[in-house]
């Protein structure tokens, strides 16, 4: 638990890789904020399969279920009592998914606000800002060259972006834009994010030393971990290896990897 109000609880939640959480429902509507990591979200209003900057409001007792990606996923989940946001601009839906664009790069500043002091009334007047706008914008639709850069970059965060730009026949500036545009954070924080959720998994699910953690992430070195770190989750890598202690689901056994490494 980060936060408890008069009438919204905001706390964080960590899956480890390949867990599945059950299908559940909450008293009071849910504002799900991604961190880093995937996972797939089964609703009665079908699956989505999420990986980047984004926000899915769940109504009350909208039942959900997820299954975590291969390397987990970390949220912030904001539960909050509609009298205590004194806003009608509740959607009616009972699950409203916000990938990328601005409604993405709104729903990761807030959780960065989550995790950092933040008053109640501020919380307040950030939740009624984003719903007031999120609730009647269209969802970006991702141009068709999206998921083969994301592929790239998932693949070698290392890949400059004329690189990418050459790939996709495009201008590397007005790659750079529109990428941004659809995916609600830069070319080079997807490159930084997919190496801290590399690492992260290493950090919770291994014991491997730091800077063999470092470099397995694809950093230059620890030092080059640690800034990182700091930057896109506001924490350094020896904070998020308490993170094992706050597993949500366990899973019965661990991937043959993880086992050999947790032996060194």
């Amino acid at each position: 638990m980060l936060r408890k109000f008069s009438g919204a609880l905001v706390r964080r939640t960590i899956d480890r890789s390949g867990s599945l959480v059950p299908q559940h429902a909450h008293d009071w509507p849910l504002l799900s904020l991604f961190v880093i990591g995937s996972y797939s979200n089964q609703t009665e209003t079908g699956e989505r399969f999420i990986a980047g900057p984004s926000a899915t409001l769940y109504a009350a007792g909208a039942a959900h279920r997820n299954t975590a990606g291969p390397n987990g996923f970390e949220q912030i989940e904001i539960e909050f009592d509609p009298a205590w946001l004194r806003s009608s601009v509740l959607p009616e839906r009972p699950v409203m998914h916000w990938l990328g664009g601005r409604n993405g790069a709104e729903a990761r500043a807030i959780a960065s606000m989550c995790s950092h002091e933040i008053s109640e009334q501020s919380l307040r007047v950030v939740l009624r800002r984003f719903l007031s706008l999120a609730s009647f914008e269209p969802q970006v639709r991702r141009p068709d060259w999206f998921d083969d850069i994301i592929r790239r970059i998932e693949a070698d965060p290392s890949k400059k972006v004329s690189d990418l730009a050459r790939a996709a026949s495009m201008h590397p500036a007005w790659l750079g834009a529109a990428y941004k545009q659809a995916a609600g954070e830069g070319l080079v924080d997807t490159a930084a994010r997919f190496r801290v959720e590399r690492a992260t998994r290493l950090l919770r699910e291994t014991s491997l030393p730091y800077v063999d953690v470092a470099i397995e992430a694809g950093f230059c070195d620890q030092s080059h971990m640690i800034r990182t770190f700091r930057r896109i989750l506001g924490r350094r890598p020896s904070a998020v290896r308490e993170d094992k202690q706050q597993f949500r689901q366990m899973p019965e056994s661990l991937p043959i990897a993880d086992k050999e490494h947790a032996h060194h």
